[in-house]
């Protein structure tokens, strides 16, 4: 997968791998169709940290699901 490319299955497919790294208890809490390619950069930050750490502390995972619930797109 290119991650270079702004795309929104791009978007989709991290959203989903940072759930599954997070093991999110509240899948529906973070969905891929909330976020766009507007906070791509942001977004893609965020999985590349994620995708390095063995492992999560619960402030740390507290304060990455805030950081994605930042990064939501207003409706």
């Amino acid at each position: 997968m290119n991650l270079s490319e702004k795309t929104i299955e791009n978007v989709e497919y991290m959203i989903e791998q940072i759930k599954e790294k997070l093991k999110v208890l509240n899948l529906g809490a973070i969905k891929p169709s909330h976020f766009d390619e507007e906070m791509y950069e942001e977004l893609k930050e965020i999985y590349e940290m994620v995708m390095k750490k063995p492992s999560f502390s619960p402030n740390e995972m507290q304060a990455l699901v805030e950081e994605l619930g930042n990064l939501r797109k207003n409706k």
